[in-house]
């Protein structure tokens, strides 16, 4: 990698022209929503740009000689059962079971019998990680071309109006415009490069693969058509990418697939051309629909290829033009007609790593703040509406993460961390209107629940419902994952997660509305969770007051071992809630079950016990931990610290191409996804806020402009969700809302609702 870096440096100044781009370029988005750069991408998580489709993403460099696309596909992961047949997701064995649930109950007579109610360790309940896996790349796409001369008029650029990025040069043959976009409705991204010259177009198109991977096989499949087939590890899951290049221009023009004389593996090669363009499809053989126990749980599906023939063949039969346009028209629809103006002004004086540079916490610059908003969701919808969810790094991850870090760093390479990353993920899913979770219900009901269920019944005895811990991947792991050498209870003793996830479905219907899916789906789901807490919570014998807890428990990453974490009690609480709340539009007639949900909620202990000392806590160092304390500043109305801590994070944890960075002062740092997405969420929990009540029968509040800044005196947001179904609009000026608007879905629930703004009504009360 770093070789590569000082490569790409050193083509730079050998061919760049006199002056970069001192305004935006042609054909960059009028309304400013897009990040543009003057020169093109050196270090992969700081300056290089994305896009996907969910099904596959890329990050690229933009290098008019060496254009380097790192490629993704969404199912590639080392590990699993394709690397050990006998993976079990992380469980004991069932004959284990009864020892377990001796140890269990020791850990707990433990834990209420110490003077404090605190123990050191929660083993032997943890399960070695053995091939969990990682998610993994194939490598890159490589564009290689002979420059004519010195580059200038340089500007690459990502249109978040259209999910397109750009890039555009000249040279002394003439001037080059490329274009790059991944299209969900055909799960193919495409490349397409027009030069001003006729037949002034001539490139190598080529795979290069990633250290540590097996070789793989690239041949030709055909006259125009490269077809890369390998094996992610030794053993491994098969993986399989296919490409084919079309061109326009001069009759001697041409575009075929050859073999290298050099490498001996295909290559495709456009020669003469005045306009050619790629487009690649990619798959592997994992499937959800096997994770259970009726498969063996194998996650193994059918072979890729005749799939991807298909897929490719139909998007190599659209005209570029066409194809982009199904892309944008579907990209739209995936925002779900959500907009927002905080004020900001589009210059055009400086470039995205200018502005990035130059910005102050607490000054800020509402158009940089502007810009995370849509990026958040633009990174969102590309990175998911496919059949797996947006993992830690999205879908975009090379092979730094991989392979070249040490222990600590490796573990942030699994797909889910679900004590906050992946429900980070998804908060400003909801609220702004996307369409983007469908994937994330199914992944969880087909790789969480049948394995989770066989986790509750030999880890904890648990005779009804299912389990996750912390640290998820896409074959099922549902175990308590252990680390050697590691507190292994401050990582892996966390069951609250799937209870906070059922928080999340429970909010899709309370948003949406939508019964039909409800029953089908999400109230299985939030079901089975709520039977396995009913079972396993236990009255505490430390305090003595009846009061049911959980126990072991751990605040998320922390290492003292207790029982009644308060946020573990607060979010069975929620969940519980959620029950009493959905079920008469469940269709299930488990009367029972809900005498039970409601009677032990009503001895749950609340998880707070108010002390007499305090304490302070220093300021957090990673980005998801700012733009969570944002949110949490803005729950409390509280403009000034919201907007510092905000600022606080976009100066310290954001990268020049907007990437939130992991440590982001190591000379490599790692991007890590959740800052990114959670931060519309952070934003716009300042505008409007709709908390979940208690019960139905509570006035919703909606309160107008909780945790306005200063700097946003003057703004708009149209189309924000509200729960019950409803869609909110909101115009105001000088610090001071000034038009508010209120349209309601049809009615699944009667909810009474109330808009308030400064801490009075603004309407009166309306009942719908």
């Amino acid at each position: 990698m770093v070789d590569f870096q000082q490569a790409l440096v050193s083509v730079a100044l050998y061919f760049w022209g006199s002056s970069p781009a001192v305004s935006p370029p042609f054909g960059f988005p009028a309304s400013g929503n897009g990040l543009w750069y003057s020169e093109p991408a050196v270090n992969w998580s700081m300056q290089y740009l994305p896009i996907g489709n969910g099904y596959l993403g890329a990050t690229i460099n933009g290098n008019p000689v060496s254009d380097r696309i790192h490629l993704n596909i969404e199912s590639l992961w080392t590990g699993g059962p394709f690397a050990d047949p006998n993976y079990n997701g992380g469980n004991h064995q069932p004959s284990e079971q009864s020892n377990l649930t001796s140890q269990l109950a020791r850990i707990r007579d433990t834990i209420f019998g110490s003077s404090n109610g605190t123990i050191e360790g929660v083993e032997p309940l943890p399960v070695y990680q053995g091939v969990f896996g990682s998610y993994a790349s194939p490598g890159y796409l490589n564009i290689n071309r002979t420059g004519s001369g010195n580059f200038t008029n340089y500007a690459r650029w990502l249109d978040m109006d259209n999910a397109v990025l750009k890039t555009v040069w000249t040279e002394p043959s003439g001037s080059f415009n490329r274009t790059y976009f991944c299209s969900n409705p055909t799960r193919a991204c495409t490349v397409h490069t027009v030069s001003s010259t006729p037949g002034g177009f001539t490139a190598n198109y080529s795979f290069s693969s990633l250290a540590g991977l097996p070789t793989r096989n690239i041949t030709c499949l055909d006259s125009s058509t490269i077809h890369l087939r390998g094996f992610v590890g030794s053993p491994g899951m098969l993986y399989e990418i296919l490409g084919s290049v079309q061109q326009f221009g001069p009759a001697n023009s041409s575009a075929s697939c050859i073999t290298d004389a050099t490498s001996g593996t295909a290559i495709l090669v456009v020669d003469g051309s005045t306009e050619a363009w790629i487009s690649w499809v990619g798959g592997t053989e994992y499937s959800m629909e096997t994770g259970n126990a009726a498969s063996r749980y194998t996650f193994k599906g059918p072979d890729p290829h005749n799939e991807l023939v298909v897929l490719l063949s139909k998007v190599s039969a659209q005209n570029v033009a066409a194809s982009l346009a199904i892309h944008i028209a579907d990209y739209h629809s995936a925002l779900g007609g959500f907009s927002l103006n905080i004020g900001q002004r589009f210059e055009g004086t400086k470039t995205t790593s200018e502005l990035r540079k130059e910005y102050k916490t607490d000054v800020g610059n509402p158009y940089l703040e502007w810009l995370l908003f849509n990026y958040g969701r633009y990174m969102l919808a590309e990175s998911t509406r496919s059949s797996l969810p947006a993992n830690l790094q999205g879908i975009w991850i090379t092979v730094s993460l991989i392979l070249s870090r040490s222990r600590p760093i490796k573990r942030k390479c699994h797909l889910l961390d679900a004590n906050i990353n992946v429900q980070m993920n998804y908060w400003a899913a909801e609220m702004t209107n996307m369409k983007v979770t469908l994937g994330l219900w199914e992944y969880m009901e087909k790789t969480w629940a049948p394995r989770g269920a066989e986790t509750a019944m030999i880890l904890y005895n648990a005779a009804h419902g299912w389990v996750t811990h912390n640290e998820m991947n896409i074959f099922g792991h549902t175990g308590m994952k252990g680390f050697e050498g590691w507190n292994t209870a401050a990582w892996a003793n966390y069951p609250e997660s799937a209870a906070w996830m059922m928080i999340h479905a429970y909010d899709h219907f309370d948003y949406t509305n939508d019964v039909t899916w409800w029953r089908a789906q999400g109230w299985p789901l939030v079901k089975g969770v709520a039977q396995f807490w009913l079972d396993h919570l236990v009255e505490d014998r430390y305090s003595k007051d009846g009061a049911l807890v959980t126990a072991p428990c751990n605040s998320p990453e922390q290492a003292i071992v207790t029982f009644g974490c308060s946020h573990s009690q607060q979010l069975i609480w929620q969940l519980f809630e959620a029950v009493e709340k959905a079920f008469g539009v469940a269709g299930d007639n488990d009367t029972a079950f809900l005498h039970e949900v409601r009677t032990k909620k009503l001895k749950l202990d609340k998880g707070v016990r108010i002390g007499s000392w305090g304490q302070l806590q220093e300021e957090c160092v990673l980005g998801w931990e700012k733009i969570w304390r944002a949110a949490c500043w803005a729950q409390l109305h509280n403009s000034t610290e919201f907007y510092h801590i905000l600022t606080y994070a976009i100066e310290r944890n954001f990268a020049e191409n907007l990437w939130s960075l992991y440590y982001p002062f190591l000379d490599d740092p790692i991007f890590q996804i959740d800052a990114n997405l959670g931060y519309p969420a952070a934003v716009l929990n300042a505008l409007v806020q709709a908390p979940d009540t208690s019960s139905l029968s509570d006035t919703l509040d909606v309160t107008l402009l909780p945790a306005l800044p200063s700097a946003w005196a003057t703004g708009s947001i149209v189309g924000a969700r509200i729960r019950g179904g409803m869609t909110l609009g909101l115009t105001w000026s000088n610090g001071k809302a000034v038009r508010a608007s209120l349209s309601v879905d049809p009615v699944a629930r009667v909810r009474h609702v109330r808009l308030l703004y400064a801490g009075n009504p603004w309407l009166h009360s309306l009942l719908l």
